[in-house]
């Protein structure tokens, strides 16, 4: 076995654990804010933490705090990832990028489409688009590494790379579509660090620390500055150098340490965090007028039919074309099934629609939307790819 498949392994079972971490933080969310404990949550979310050095410094709630600072190091190891993945791995060449870049394409493109048909009368509503174009590879990688060797290990592989992809494209839709008022001098600084970063780069400078301390600069230019502050994070893990520290491997170069240090952190700390900040949503007095509104409707249809009709059908057209092959060993009915879980959205959903939403009063459109289409999406994929096991026994390597 190869030393990417072997990779591409340890991650889907990395990430099949800590969808189970996830899952758990984002019932216990939901329960506390359906308890008599709700009003304790959300002062706990709302308590104000201020870091300050003189007469300059920072006062956030923590719910901010994990949102706008916790979640960089998630971005920073997505940054990782993606670099890796178009540098060195299943994203490193035509063949092996095109069956998942336009699959992914199309996850996104007709999820956005279903949102803005249903909301097309409603201004403020069509700020949300975005919110089912995303993939929660935790989840969605989970859930498949649930259904063990019964799915081939391409296809794994193939829902991995989609959801990179997804991620890509779900920082690039909030770089450019999800920005407040810019302030032109903290960009400039910004930009600075942005620099320093590639001159760290270019000289091959392996010290962690170095790294850090001007990302944590960067961060802090581009929290003032009007752009999403996470995006430091993917800038910062742009410059982290590929180039091998020691040893022959791709473990061995300073990416890939820091992308299997960090690793546990996100997966079971970060992520954990942000779903138990995130997720809580008040039941009480849900009607299903509301739960058929039409932001959380266009969110859910988004992600449970726009997600897998967009993926699949741009995958199996570009098979047709002759861009890509199907992954080898599996059926279409499988690949299908594995384009349902890419409607799992959670993570990035939920995040993309607190910076759609920044108003209170559609939190709750927002959670429910995103809850219901990806927990359909778990369910509905799960049931389907189990179902279709015969079949994919017959066809493994």
């Amino acid at each position: 076995m190869s030393g990417k498949l072997q990779g591409a392994l340890k991650f889907v079972h990395h990430e099949a654990a800590g969808g189970i971490v996830l899952l758990f933080a984002a019932v216990v969310a939901l329960l506390l804010a359906n308890s008599p404990l709700a009003a304790t949550y959300d002062a706990l979310l709302h308590t104000h933490v201020s870091v300050r050095v003189g007469e300059h410094g920072l006062d956030k709630s923590l719910l901010h705090w994990i949102n706008d600072g916790l979640m960089v190091v998630f971005f920073f190891l997505v940054g990782l990832e993606i670099k890796r993945e178009l540098v060195e791995g299943e994203l490193s060449s035509f063949k092996q990028a095109a069956l998942p870049a336009i699959a992914a394409l199309g996850g996104m493109i007709v999820p956005a489409l279903i949102y803005i048909a249903i909301n097309a009368d409603n201004a403020v509503a069509l700020r949300g688009w975005a919110i089912p174009t995303a993939t929660d590879i935790a989840f969605a990688v989970g859930v498949l590494a649930l259904l063990g060797s019964r799915i081939p290990v391409s296809l794994k592989i193939f829902l991995l790379a989609l959801a990179i992809i997804d991620d890509l494209g779900a920082i690039i839709i909030i770089a450019v579509f999800y920005t407040a008022n810019l302030s032109l001098t903290a960009l400039s600084l910004a930009a600075l660090g942005v620099v320093a970063l590639a001159i760290l780069n270019l000289r091959n400078v392996t010290s962690t620390a170095a790294y850090v301390l001007v990302g944590a600069f960067v961060w802090l230019c581009v929290l003032k500055s009007g752009v999403h502050a996470t995006l430091a994070g993917v800038v910062t893990a742009f410059a982290i150098p590929l180039t091998r520290i020691g040893g022959d491997s791709a473990s061995d170069s300073m990416a890939a340490r820091l992308q299997d240090a960090l690793h546990p952190w996100v997966t079971f700390g970060v992520l954990p965090a942000f779903a138990f900040a995130n997720a809580g949503v008040s039941l009480a007095g849900l009607t299903v007028e509301q739960l058929f509104a039409p932001i959380p409707l266009g969110i859910a249809l988004g992600l449970l039919i726009g997600k897998p009709i967009g993926a699949f059908t741009f995958a199996r057209a570009a098979i047709a074309l002759g861009l890509g092959t199907r992954p080898e060993g599996s059926t279409w009915s499988q690949l299908f099934g594995v384009t349902i879980l890419a409607g799992i959205g959670f993570t990035m959903s939920l995040f993309i629609g607190m910076l759609a939403f920044p108003e209170p009063e559609h939190a709750a459109d927002i959670r429910i939307g995103v809850l219901a289409g990806s927990v359909c999406a778990a369910v509905i994929g799960y049931i389907l790819l189990s179902r279709l096991q015969p079949a994919a026994s017959s066809r493994q390597n």
